[in-house]
């Protein structure tokens, strides 16, 4: 794979050590700050809990609209939402009542058996996003599963690629989860490293790199290029105007599934519908996940036309609460989080918010915050050199907004599409006071 090429077991160690060693010692320091209250409740999950997360040292108690609340009773500004999954806000009171009625009805069916809601939101969903079919799955890596099995066999049954021998390209830079398929993709070490053996024929392309793509999909064993439109977890990596354009036209040309996913970047974060709307273009096979549900339940999906859904058959595939009532994405709960983004507003809104704060971010001084990027409300900041992103968000933390750096010097920005104008300017003021605050 390519990722190999690129990293060693040493130098994998290194890059985690550098990425974490200032960023535990800071929150050591200021685990020791917080109320006493606070204290126990983080040495408590710290001391039963795995340490697979490195979290803020805040603890939230409840949620609402773009805020959240502390055990404290302190008020910040979410500005990760959950990493997407709450674009409507947190606690959406259209989605609680539909949760409350559906709680009180039905709550798991299993696919054994039809439902009288999955039928409804797969109409919904299908028409809002132009497919002929709509597969209901879980968490997002289960959507990136299942529409890496749905391409290899489109690639056995139709591509008539050779048995076993089906390539599923990824960009370099991509995250779509933990599963040791997601890690046989990733080039981040912290993924990976130490989980192998890997998936085979999975190769790894430069992001954003046509010609690299072209070239890579004219061997016949290609069958797919899984791909996020903008990259989330790498630090809102954006692509060049035209890119995805160019991905819809290359792998037409060579007969190649564009899995887009949208998991991140779907559902309005973008200040689209989908990413993807951003060029007028339409992946093969589209993945949701994180909002689909409002933040309410693990939901995912997988959609495609009838030619590419109809290889999976009774048995193929499946899920035990995918598709069920309560809360999967066959429930009322996906269809009303759809319906709320849609009919309140808030795709136009992520687009109008979002231009407003790269507008007033730009105008910190480059010293501190020296890149600024993303489309709609999905951003990001890199933090110079000179400074420490991880005692930034601390800082905003102290300042009533909740942000969390990934790669280390890079921090995301990305509130509930509910956030208002006012709500928007207050943030941005906040976070250049912080920044200041480095001088």
């Amino acid at each position: 794979m390519y990722r190999k090429a690129l990293w060693t077991p040493l130098q994998s160690s290194r890059v985690i050590f550098h990425r974490f060693a200032s960023q535990i010692s800071s929150s050591n320091k200021s685990i020791q700050s917080v109320s006493p209250k606070t204290r126990s409740i983080i040495e408590r999950e710290e001391r039963y809990g795995a340490h697979n997360y490195h979290p803020l040292p805040v603890v939230i108690e409840k949620g609402s609209g773009v805020y959240v609340w502390d055990v404290d009773g302190k008020k910040y500004f979410d500005f990760l939402s959950a990493y997407s999954a709450v674009n409507q806000g947190h606690c959406h009171p259209k989605i609680v009542e539909c949760v409350k009625k559906q709680a009180e009805t039905v709550t798991l069916t299993s696919r054994a058996f039809y439902n009288n809601i999955l039928g409804e939101f797969e109409k919904y969903a299908c028409e809002l996003f132009g497919y002929d079919k709509l597969l209901p799955m879980n968490t997002g890596v289960e959507g990136g599963e299942t529409a890496i099995k749905l391409a290899r066999k489109w690639a056995y049954n139709v591509k008539r690629v050779g048995r076993d021998q089906a390539i599923v390209l990824f960009a370099h830079g991509n995250f779509w989860g933990r599963t040791l398929a997601a890690v046989s993709s990733s080039t981040d070490p912290l993924c990976y490293e130490g989980f192998g053996p890997y998936m085979p024929n999975f190769q790894i392309i430069p992001y954003n790199d046509l010609k690299a793509l072209d070239e890579a999909c004219s061997d016949h064993r290609v069958c797919a290029f899984m791909v996020e439109p903008i990259q989330g977890e790498a630090g809102v990596s954006m692509p060049d105007d035209g890119y995805l354009k160019g991905v819809r036209e290359i792998c037409t040309k060579r007969n190649v599934l564009w899995i887009g996913d949208e998991i991140q970047t779907g559902l309005g974060r973008t200040g689209k519908m989908l990413a993807c709307d951003h060029e007028n273009v339409k992946p093969d096979i589209l993945i949701l996940g994180k909002a689909l549900a409002g933040g309410f339940y693990p939901v995912s999906a997988v959609l495609s036309n009838n030619d590419l859904m109809s290889q999976f058959k009774p048995g193929t595939h499946g899920s035990t609460f995918g598709g069920n009532p309560m809360g999967k994405v066959g429930a009322n709960v996906a269809l009303t989080s759809l319906k709320v983004l849609v009919e309140e507003g808030m795709i136009e809104n992520a687009e109008k918010m979002g231009q407003i704060l790269r507008e007033r971010l730009n105008q910190i001084p480059k010293d501190v915050i020296k890149i600024v990027r993303g489309k709609g409300l999905l951003n990001a900041v890199v933090i110079d050199s000179k400074h420490d992103a991880w005692e930034f968000c601390l800082r905003l933390r102290d300042n009533g907004v909740l942000a969390k750096p990934t790669h280390g010097d890079k921090i995301r920005f990305a509130p509930p599409l509910c956030i208002t104008k006012e709500q928007t300017l207050e943030c941005c003021e906040i976070i250049s006071n912080v920044a200041k605050s480095f001088k």
